[in-house]
């Protein structure tokens, strides 16, 4: 077909891609967003969500065929069921990396995507595997953007990061140029296309789509290895944002975000916002009767149908509680956001008292720039405003090594232990030097929760 000679360039990046090839740079951040990942896939392995996930895969989708382990649960699946059950795992805990234009996550379907095709029996190297992973961020994230640049709609995650799927599994399975091609056409197609502001308006475990991308990216490699034909993969062909012209130039995982807090992105300014205004001041709980807060009209909107949220997805889609959370604990982890947390009476009472605004100038730079603005009003009259304020994360302002370690190890250590936590965050610093390490990496987690 004519169309297949109109992505070449795409798929040759991705199937022909060599560690070699990859900025010293480029291997750090890897291994940052690796890690970060496993982190939040540690805590997010505690959830309701990734329970009914990994049941759901270990039940309903197994194969005759090649099998692979779940992560963190060690039950076997299917190779698209055990990508599925990864990426519902790493995404119902909303504390994964981002980036800003596509709006949305790249490597919570890649890495599950990767592990599954290893896991099944791909030969793949530990320096190969960290090719393969950037090489899903570069795929996965322009084709974000290129698809909303297509469309009006807002589409979740999982309807571009399939691409990234398909594009790491063809690599793994060593599809030819014509195959590899029709996989990214079949991923484009059957990827999810749900709208992810009704999830904001009405949150629940369907989260950003992710886990169906993860679905939809490894079957689509699978077809595409038997031969089964794909329509043109529009979002490479059709490059109106002309985001395709500098793979292996321009690094988009380097523009990636790192997440403090396991609440959505863009709730997170607003928190940064009334944490200063907190702690410049030494403000108390106790004394705040008033919360005003303005931002971007996606964030205003965030639990605005849910004043008081009741599960861990309301909680992490709600403007309001991730504020009332970060004024009442001072952080917000993961049991900041479980169940047993929500109905704390500081916590509802804070929530009362928060009046939301939109911020036209605040709407106008989004998606791009995302800002908050809070004044705290207390019981003395005092009213403090703080400053417009943008979380921390991002390439101008981004977390240190220590901070997202810290941030790691606080996910990681109560649910795996303090010695296998420490033992994945070695293996992951040692990827690129030692041989040994990505079948270790692999099998820690892969293996079930003690």
């Amino acid at each position: 077909m004519s169309w297949v000679t109109e992505v070449r360039d795409v798929e040759s990046f991705a199937r022909t891609l060599a560690f070699d090839e990859l900025p010293l740079e480029v291997v750090a951040q890897a291994q940052r967003c690796l890690l970060d990942l496993i982190g939040v896939a540690a805590g997010g392995a505690t959830t309701e969500a990734a329970a009914i996930a990994n049941r759901h895969a270990a039940t309903e989708m197994i194969s005759h065929d090649a099998e692979a382990r779940l992560l963190f649960d060690g039950r076997h699946a299917s190779r698209a069921g055990a990508a599925f059950a990864g990426a519902s795992t790493i995404d119902a805990l909303d504390a994964h990396d981002g980036h800003v234009l596509t709006k949305g996550h790249a490597g919570v379907a890649v890495l599950p995507a990767l592990l599954a095709a290893i896991d099944a029996g791909a030969a793949c190297s530990t320096r190969d595997f960290l090719a393969a992973l950037v090489a899903g961020y570069e795929i996965g994230t322009r084709a974000g953007i290129a698809l909303h640049a297509s469309v009006d709609d807002y589409h979740c995650s999982g309807a571009w990061n399939a691409l990234a799927c398909a594009a790491v599994v063809a690599r793994l399975l060593h599809l030819d140029e014509v195959a590899f091609t029709e996989a990214l056409g079949i991923a484009e197609y059957i990827a999810p296309r749900g709208q992810i502001l009704r999830v904001c308006s009405y949150p629940t475990m369907l989260k950003d789509g992710s886990a169906w991308g993860a679905h939809a990216g490894v079957t689509a490699a699978l077809l595409a290895r038997d031969r089964f034909t794909g329509a043109p993969a529009v979002t490479i062909m059709e490059d109106r944002e002309g985001v395709w012209s500098g793979l292996g130039q321009r690094w988009l995982i380097l523009e990636h975000y790192f997440k403090l807090y396991p609440v959505c992105r863009w709730a997170q300014p607003a928190m940064e916002a009334a944490l200063a205004l907190k702690r410049e001041h030494g403000v108390a709980v106790a004394d705040i009767v008033r919360i005003r807060v303005e931002s971007f009209a996606e964030a205003v909107a965030l639990g605005s149908r849910c004043a008081h949220p009741a599960t861990t997805e309301e909680a992490q889609y709600s403007l309001p509680y991730a504020i009332a959370a970060a004024l009442r604990f001072d952080h917000v982890g993961a049991q900041e956001v479980h169940a047993s947390t929500l109905r704390d009476p500081a916590l509802v009472s804070l929530l009362e008292s928060m009046v939301l605004h939109e911020n036209a100038e605040f709407s106008r730079r989004f998606p791009a720039e995302r800002w908050a603005r809070v004044a705290l009003t207390l019981s003395n009259g005092t009213t403090l405003l703080s400053d417009p304020a943008t979380a921390r994360g991002n390439p101008e302002n981004p977390l240190s090594q220590e901070e997202l370690t810290a941030k790691y190890h606080a996910l990681a250590n109560p649910v795996l232990g303090v010695q296998r936590a420490e033992l994945i965050r070695s293996l992951v610093q040692a990827l690129p030097v030692d041989d040994s390490a990505l079948a270790k990496l692999v099998d820690e987690l892969l293996s079930p929760i003690a």
